[in-house]
């Protein structure tokens, strides 16, 4: 079914493609594909062909991280150091003590600088019951969105992305992306923003700014500058809870975030879309205003691309290598375990060269899924254990290497021993697990249920417990048919014994809806 699947989409690629998939990703090797319709929006990075990271929204749910919200604070907890804060949505936003900014607090408005050219960030020493009350009004943004049970992550220390720079009003100090390597060039954007900045901002310098000039730099800020100035005003106007400020859609915010000077194509399928996308790119982004297409093939665009077999497999446990291994992926509430092994690849050396070569393989994949799923928090990965310290080093230096591209901070430990690894991954917004799955009625997430005979054992232990209260002479047990059936015949000689044991009649019967592992004795 799955090479049928496979095929299926090679088939279509080579149709619509003219050549296949193979000859769009070597025309277009890295591209960002964006498929609109009035219900959802599905968005995906693909570099050589595979989707590498993958964006999906349903248009009555959609995200609000980076959102601005002036709340009102109904609780604070100082055993916690925390705060909730309404800000309008269905749960209550949380509040750490180190993301309250005193400068947002006061009145006036105005901070004190901390002496280097930077506001320090925290609480300066002082307890989060001498920084807010309850009914106190707050400027907040969202950090992290509501994930599960949890309600959204809140900071009032407020950032404001544009397209070169991030303007940090709530701090001092200027920051540059560690994917700027020229120590020359890093000068070069410090000194820039440092003239430009205003007294008591922060910013920090994107990506994208490398080798831009003083003048689109100096755009920018001029712009984010004018952007905050508008929040605070209408901020102080509002009343606690409102929405004061609400970033960019799911699609303007990707193309924001992801389609910069190495993405050779923006290929939208949505006329309404594209048209807003050629106009913001007009104005943040003009140089790229020639890789913005729009496609109007009658086939999906992703099933044009090739892309949907390789999406289907984002939910699946199993992943197949090429060589033959195969990794297991396992989500939990508070980690992700992803095994490594071998499978059908036995190699053509000796083991350790099998094992090396396995584990060089399965990182290199490893990466590509935790960014396609959105894997976040922290990530344990069991490789396969290596007896060579060199080939440790070779496969960290390559797992390092693969998560390079990945926009989402990540800290990664050296190989143990044992041939583990552990990570962590900022986490911002649910997986693609959470977000389009639920816990299974039957096994209420567990991923099993209780085997007939477990539950008959648990019936015949619940019959002893209940006769001795139990005036009449007959007790009636209701259950699943399949609990009943084995109860009634391969069971029926220990029903026998239990009935002796009781000194009374036990009568069966079938309640078709109930779940396999429910059960219920009445008298008879």
């Amino acid at each position: 079914m799955k090479e049928a699947l496979h095929e299926t989409g090679r088939r279509i690629g080579r149709l619509l493609g003219r050549g296949g998939t193979p000859d769009l990703a070597k025309k277009y090797p890295r591209q960002l594909v964006v498929s609109s319709t009035p219900w959802e929006v599905r968005i995906a990075l693909v570099e050589d062909g595979l989707p590498v990271e993958f964006i999906q929204e349903w248009r009555q749910d959609q995200g609000n991280a980076g959102s601005i919200y002036k709340g009102r604070v109904t609780k604070v907890l100082p055993g916690m150091q925390a705060a909730f804060v309404d800000i309008g949505q269905e749960k209550a936003g949380f509040l750490y003590i180190s993301e309250i900014s005193e400068e947002l607090l006061e009145e006036d408005g105005e901070g004190d600088d901390d002496g280097g050219g930077g506001r320090r960030r925290g609480n300066r020493g002082q307890k989060i019951q001498d920084l807010l009350r309850v009914d106190q009004e707050v400027m907040v943004q969202i950090a992290k969105e509501s994930i599960g049970t949890k309600g959204a992550r809140l900071t009032s220390h407020i950032s404001l992305p544009g397209r070169y720079l991030v303007l940090m009003p709530t701090e001092g100090h200027v920051g540059v992306s560690r994917r700027i390597a020229g120590e020359q060039e890093r000068r070069r954007l410090r000194e820039i923003i440092h003239r430009l900045k205003p007294e008591g901002h922060g910013v920090i310098i994107r990506t994208e700014a490398e080798e831009c000039s003083e003048e689109e730099l100096a755009a920018d800020l001029t712009y984010l500058t004018r952007l905050w100035e508008s929040i605070r005003r209408d901020c102080e106007a509002a009343t606690a809870p409102a929405l004061i400020h609400a970033d960019l859609d799911v699609v303007l915010k990707t193309v924001r975030d992801l389609f910069t000077s190495d993405t050779d194509r923006l290929l939208i399928d949505s006329k309404e879309d594209h048209r807003r996308v050629e106009e913001f790119v007009k104005t943040f982004q003009p140089h790229l205003r020639t890789r913005v297409a729009h496609y109007a093939g009658k086939e999906p665009l992703f099933d044009a691309m090739g892309l949907e077999p390789e999406l289907r497999k984002v939910l699946e446990r199993k992943i197949w290598l090429k060589s033959g291994g195969h990794l297991t992926i396992d989500q939990a509430e508070a980690l992700v375990a992803i095994d490594v092994n071998t499978g059908r690849f036995v190699g053509k050396g000796n083991l350790e060269e099998t094992v090396l070569k396995t584990n060089l393989e399965a990182v290199k994949e490893i990466a590509r899924q935790i960014r396609l799923r959105n894997l976040g928090g922290i990530i344990v990965l069991d490789l396969i254990d290596m007896n060579e310290h060199k080939n440790r080093e070779k496969v960290h230096r390559a797992l390092e290497e693969a998560l390079r591209p990945d926009k989402a901070n990540t800290k990664i430990l050296k190989i143990s021993e044992f041939g583990l690894v552990e990570m962590t991954r900022k986490r911002t917004r649910e997986s693609v697990l959470q977000q389009q799955t639920k816990a299974c009625p039957c096994c209420e997430g567990k991923g099993f249920v209780k085997d007939p005979v477990a539950v008959c054992h648990e019936i015949f232990r619940e019959l002893l417990r209940l006769a001795p209260q139990v005036r009449g002479k007959r007790l009636e047990v209701r259950a699943h048919a399949d609990v009943i059936t084995l109860l009634l015949d391969a069971k029926r000689a220990t029903l026998a014994e239990v009935e002796q044991l009781i000194k009374k009649q036990v009568t069966a019967k079938v309640e078709t809806a109930f779940h396999e592992e429910k059960f219920e004795i009445v008298p008879g």
